[in-house]
């Protein structure tokens, strides 16, 4: 092999899908170890298995490459394909290297599973299409092969629904609601080739089509309306409920779908839309208690939302790796905290989100009234020039007391003595 052999992803997976489950954390047949560097270079009840630098040598090889014919490993299953027997071949003689962070095996810890070799982990494989003895019943790649199970079995395709049916159950499939009356009439008259095809464009092309399929996905997210428990008060993210069917519904590649949601806000220029999306992380559950440890429920928020993308989108429940690496999935309790960190690094901001045609009349109102009020002063009189006040003069005064009365220069009256 002309390349070098990199352990984690070459040989550890090989190790991990066809040894463990006896030289593994778990079972150590033999006295044998694989699953980390020390026991495996000091070997078993039988003496040392790698020889780094010799694999011609190296009893593993002979074992797994069926040289010795009374020690086939594995013992039962599939043998180890000719890439595999090569990858360990090269690995070996290049040195048998193993990262330092593989070095021991756990003690407290088992280091990793054998669930790697659940099919869900098998690396995809393209087969050509079986052949079929109905030949004119295949109307896409997949019918072959479920037509070829279907003749193995000694059975028949069912026979195919009449329109009504199809009507019905496409549109109760794509929108979630039954066809009404019109729209079934029009299918049943509509007796052009593509009529089928039409009928699911048409579906697709629905609102309604976002809104039955995002529902899906929104129940994975653990989106709800309101908080829950007694309190149930509403909880304003429904705009990530609105971008989740926005997305189904203008198609968003999976992809794209996937990198907004888990870090949108960190996308070159992101937009609002971008922001929204990210939204998936802040469905977790809400404490209204009073007197709460806010840190406490942080963390337990943050456990929430770990758990959560990795069942929606890894399709693994990883919780527990939390308390030790996992029996059952190949997730180890070092990579369930690595997980954990990367989600630990983010705020819970409170986003304000303007509704467009809202904020369309706010700035319509808003330049109304920066209208009204430049002209305002232009609707009245300028005061200087309003009506002028001016105090009565007497023409004469005098008093029946005795005082003496006068008069200052502003008009102002006196009275002295009496």
């Amino acid at each position: 092999m002309d390349r070098k052999v990199d352990y984690l992803s070459d040989v550890k997976p090989i190790f991990e899908n066809n040894c463990y489950s006896c030289h593994g954390p778990s079972k150590q047949k033999s006295g044998f170890r694989l699953d980390a560097r020390d026991s495996a270079l000091r070997g078993g009840n039988y003496g040392t298995d790698i020889l780094p630098g010799n694999s011609a040598e190296s009893p593993l090889i002979h074992y797994v490459g069926g040289i010795q014919k009374d020690m086939v490993m594995p013992p039962s299953g599939d043998p180890l394909s000719n890439d595999d027997i090569a990858i360990l071949r090269a690995w070996i003689d290049q040195g048998a290297d193993w990262p330092e962070s593989e070095a021991v095996a756990s003690v407290t810890h088992e280091s990793k599973t054998p669930g790697s070799n659940h099919w869900a982990f098998q690396k995809p494989v393209r087969h050509p299409l079986p052949g079929v003895e109905q030949k004119d019943w295949p109307t896409n790649p997949i019918d072959y092969f479920v037509l070829h199970r279907l003749e193995q079995e000694g059975m028949k395709p069912s026979e195919g629904a009449d329109k009504r049916t199809l009507i019905r159950r496409v549109t109760l499939d794509l929108i979630g609601l039954p066809p009404t009356q019109t729209e079934v009439e029009e299918f049943l008259q509509d007796d052009s080739r593509f009529a089928y095809e039409k009928l699911v464009d048409r579906l697709l092309q629905s609102p309604h089509f976002g809104e039955r399929w995002a529902r899906l996905w929104l129940d994975s997210a653990r989106y709800a309306d309101t908080n829950g428990y007694e309190k149930d008060r509403p909880r304003s993210i429904w705009p990530y409920r609105d971008w989740v069917i926005a997305a189904f519904n203008r198609d968003l590649p999976f992809d794209q779908f996937t990198i907004e949601q888990i870090a949108g806000d960190m996308l070159p220029n992101a937009d609002l839309s971008d922001k929204i999306a990210t939204g998936f992380h802040r469905n977790t559950m809400v404490n209204e208690e009073g007197g709460i440890d806010v840190e406490e429920f942080r963390y337990h928020s943050l456990v929430d939302r770990v758990h959560t993308t990795s069942t929606t989108f890894l399709g693994l429940t990883i919780a527990c790796a939390q308390c030790h690496d996992h029996k059952y999935d190949p997730i180890s309790q070092k990579e369930y905290y690595q997980f954990l960190a990367f989600l630990n690094n983010a705020d819970e901001p409170v986003m304000k989100v303007p509704d467009p045609e809202t904020t369309a009349k706010r700035e319509d109102l808003m330049d109304r009234i920066a209208k009204l009020e430049s002209d305002l002063p232009n609707q009245f009189p300028p005061y200087e020039e309003g009506t002028k006040w001016t105090p009565l003069k007497p023409h004469r005064f005098a008093s029946t007391g005795g005082a003496t009365l006068a008069r200052d220069q502003d008009g102002v009256m006196y009275a002295v003595g009496a």
